[in-house]
């Protein structure tokens, strides 16, 4: 699998999947459950993983609902 997005901001998450799975790419949110160690204020990034196969199609898709991929 690899990175597609990085960010702090679960709305965003939560529309890129929306979109990715919309187009049949299939993704995996990671770093959910990181809140519980930072007391539910955010600083931890979230990451979508999409499998390898998939990132080109998954980061034209972001590109193109102009969803800025937030990767280091």
């Amino acid at each position: 699998m690899k990175e597609l997005l990085r960010t702090t901001d679960p709305t965003i998450i939560a529309f890129a999947s929306a979109l990715l799975q919309g187009e049949g790419i299939d993704c995996f949110e990671m770093d959910v459950n990181m809140s519980v160690l930072e007391g539910g204020i955010g600083i931890f990034p979230r990451r979508l993983m999409v499998r390898d196969d998939m990132i080109e199609r998954a980061e034209r898709v972001m590109r193109d609902n102009e969803i800025p991929l937030g990767r280091p």
